[in-house]
């Protein structure tokens, strides 16, 4: 049976919960993203869940209403509930409901400003994190900044990933980690043009 995604988020309700510290550190990592990227970036969010890193982000910003946000996501409740968060808070946001590893599901969104990869590496194989991390130059354009978490649990997968981006072209600029194994936020900016059109499947959750 699969993770239960809607008790998995009931995490983000104690402050001091691992996923608490990365929401916080995702969070200003794409805001600093934002600043470089201008007024009407685009943010393309895979396996979005409710919207909780970037809604809050958008709505905090000055002039963030220029900016548009593409939050894919599978489960109808988490999607209904990051349309009603974007509709209150008045920001540009467009939620898919749809499985984040088929790219023609969101190919009209893409190459983003900003790629968020936040919650999946954990919960696919090495080798879709190796499919998704090649593939990612054809979602984000040249110069534009990508977001990826993943736990540090044995056998520590992030050094990998972090060469992973490197050989596909992109240039690490932010590294966080807690001082546990429970996460890691990543930053890498796209220093190539790629107008390769991504593979018909980046990921399957085996979770």
């Amino acid at each position: 049976m699969g993770e239960d995604w809607l008790a998995w988020h009931q995490q983000y309700g104690d402050p001091a919960s691992a996923l608490s510290q990365r929401l916080r550190a995702v969070r200003q990592r794409l805001a600093e993203a934002l600043d470089e990227a201008g007024p009407s970036a685009r943010i393309l969010s895979l396996c979005a869940g409710d919207g909780r890193d970037v809604i809050p982000v958008l709505a905090q910003r000055a002039g963030g209403a220029g900016c548009a946000a593409t939050l894919v996501e599978l489960s109808p409740v988490l999607a209904d509930r990051a349309r009603q968060q974007a509709q209150e808070m008045g920001v540009n946001v467009s939620v898919v409901v749809a499985d984040a590893g088929l790219p023609n599901a969101y190919e009209k969104a893409s190459p983003a400003d900003v790629l968020l990869l936040c919650g999946i590496f954990g919960n696919v194989s090495d080798d879709d994190v190796f499919r998704t991390v090649t593939n990612a130059g054809s979602l984000v354009r040249r110069g534009g900044r990508v977001i990826w978490t993943r736990h540090r649990r044995a056998p520590d997968l992030t050094p990998t990933i972090r060469t992973w981006f490197t050989d596909a072209g992109f240039a690490e600029i932010a590294f966080d980690a807690s001082d546990t194994d429970a996460w890691a936020v990543g930053v890498a900016v796209n220093r190539t043009a790629s107008d390769r059109a991504p593979d018909a499947r980046l990921f399957t959750f085996i979770r």
